[in-house]
């Protein structure tokens, strides 16, 4: 199973397009929106062939964006839980670096999704690999927007720039 990761889109439809023609021409299964995707009509660009779930950026503030993504996925809030081929899976934004941290670190996941640096990582600890995919292009950050692919068969996370 394929898995796209994607986070802080921040209301860019040119880089919301362009992450979902990235993850449809990679034909994955499910996409996970790790957060500040801002308002309702640059969520719905996701409304695809692909399973989505999103969960709550510190920047989506907008009270109608939970109606438009659960019109066709699943809004996780704060923070959720999913599993994909038995692959225990966290997603939280990642506003706080602790909570993160606590998720890796409690060994219950497999992977911990999140976001809010814009500064794409992967990184392994102790079995649990953490995956920021990035986003768009802030200082002191990424100089590009990237989304990420989980291949689940194969526990391989690749970055892919597009846009």
């Amino acid at each position: 199973m394929l898995v796209g990761i994607v986070s802080d889109t921040h209301d860019n439809l040119n880089c919301v397009r362009a992450a979902v023609d990235r993850f449809e021409s990679e034909s994955v299964d499910a996409v996970v929106h790790c957060g500040d995707i801002v308002a309702p009509f640059s969520a719905t660009p996701f409304d695809s062939s692909f399973e989505f779930y999103a969960t709550r950026g510190n920047n989506d503030g907008e009270w109608n964006l939970q109606s438009a993504v659960e019109s066709f996925g699943t809004y996780l809030g704060e923070a959720g839980e999913l599993a994909f081929d038995g692959l225990d899976v966290a997603v939280y934004h990642g506003t706080s670096g602790t909570l993160v941290d606590a998720l890796v670190d409690c060994g219950d996941y497999d992977y911990v999704l999140h976001g809010h640096t814009h500064q794409r990582d992967v990184e392994e600890r102790d079995g649990t690999v953490r995956v920021n995919p990035g986003g768009l292009p802030i200082p002191g950050a990424d100089d590009a927007f990237h989304v990420a692919v989980l291949d689940t068969e194969t526990g391989e996370v690749s970055s892919n720039e597009v846009a």
